[in-house]
């Protein structure tokens, strides 16, 4: 299979696999994406009098039907391919002819692949902050339920001050809603239009629009100069996957409570049985795997960033093949973080705390006995610090 790049030299079999790896099964994400941001190209095309309106028809109607068609599961990018800007290209001109060698103009796989992706982290980023916001939901649910149930809250380890599972649970609902909001910051660097710029030098000699394909595809603003493109690659990813790595350590902390308040010693709650599994030796045994697994992955979505940050670091300007990496990293964190979402709101929805089983130490309130005496006596608070004390450090 020819592609975009042959100059017809034969090339060493081991260097497609290499080069290309799982970049073509990634990008089965980014068809439609791709599908919509060449439409807008060719629409700027036919506007700017550089592709005929017969042309323009051919080449809309075509890769509507190879992106619907991939929708329905029938067709795959494949290595032969290499990458979906390949596959789309080689599809419709197989399908229209020549016209479709003629949507290229003016672009690079460079931007090209970049429009699809930034158009694929606004949905996924919308994506998330839902997802975010239902688990918080469920906390508040779960804090409505529980609104009766006293709850130590520890320093140290150690019971320290009078809680409730309502408050408990409010903590980690608000962490989460702020979580939601710096997941929505991600947009102002997303929202800015590469297409055009090309392989990172604009397009000399073509008259194109970029505000045009900008505003046809929602872009917030067109991302200008153009040399400043390739150089914001994985700014906007790695700022994604720093506030997936702050959901996935609010939601791990969350987890790790829970595990704790699950052992015998503690037995605050009941886990769902439809959430819990089994030992294969212990019959008596349910373990709290999805929550272990929570806490457990933050260091995967915390492993993914660092790998974004890496790969970028020290890179010359303008394109360089080390920026396909980003995607691997990038997708894996985006997909932990969902799939950790997805299964956390309806696990809270069965939790339930055991009021029974939840004992307060003596001197939980005995901060509350130090204000109480510098309110009733008028004593210092240091004074009424060391009188509380010596009633219960024996």
């Amino acid at each position: 299979m020819s592609r975009l790049w042959d100059k017809g030299a034969p090339l060493d079999s081991r260097v497609l696999q290499y080069t290309a790896g799982d970049d073509h099964a990634l990008d089965n994400r980014l068809v439609a994406y791709d599908v919509r941001a060449s439409i807008a190209h060719a629409e700027m095309l036919n506007a700017q009098g550089l592709l005929a309106s017969e042309d323009l028809k051919m080449i809309c109607d075509g890769l509507v039907a190879i992106g619907e068609a991939h929708e329905r599961g029938e067709w795959q990018i494949t290595l032969e391919h290499e990458d979906g800007q390949t596959a789309l290209e080689t599809l419709l001109t197989q399908r229209i002819g020549q016209a479709g060698a003629r949507v290229h103009l003016g672009r690079s796989r460079n931007d090209q692949v970049l429009t699809a992706i930034r158009l694929y982290l606004r949905d996924a980023t919308d994506e998330l902050s839902n997802a975010v916001l239902k688990v918080a939901d469920a906390l508040d649910d779960l804090g409505h339920r529980e609104v009766d149930t006293a709850l130590p809250g520890y320093t140290h380890m150690q019971q320290a001050m009078p809680s409730s599972v309502k408050l408990w649970a409010a903590g980690f609902a608000a962490e989460l809603r702020d979580d939601a909001i710096g997941l929505a910051h991600v947009q102002r660097r997303i929202g800015k239009s590469p297409l055009g710029s090309a392989a990172g030098y604009g397009t000399p000699n073509l008259p194109l629009d970029r505000a045009a394909t900008a505003d046809s595809l929602d872009f917030n603003e067109i991302h200008e100069p153009v040399t400043a493109v390739q150089l914001s690659r994985g700014k906007a990813e790695a700022q994604l996957l720093f506030e997936i790595n702050m959901v996935m350590q609010d939601v791990a902390r969350l987890a790790a409570d829970l595990c704790l308040f699950y052992t015998q010693e503690f037995a605050f709650v009941s886990l769902p049985d439809a959430f819990t599994t089994g030992s294969s030796i212990m019959p008596q045994k349910r373990n709290p795997d999805v929550f272990e697994l929570i806490r457990g992955r933050s260091a995967a979505a915390q492993a993914a960033l660092f790998e974004v940050l890496g790969i970028v670091a020290k890179l010359p300007s303008g394109y360089q093949r080390d920026l396909q990496l980003i995607k691997v990293p990038l997708f894996r964190g985006i997909d932990l973080c969902n799939a950790t979402l997805d299964i956390l709101a309806p696990a809270l929805d069965e939790v339930a705390f055991k009021p029974e089983n939840i004992h307060m130490d003596e001197s939980i309130n005995a901060a509350a006995e130090a204000y109480e005496l510098v309110k009733n006596e008028g004593i210092p608070f240091r004074e009424a610090y060391a009188r509380v004390g010596k009633k219960y450090l024996k």
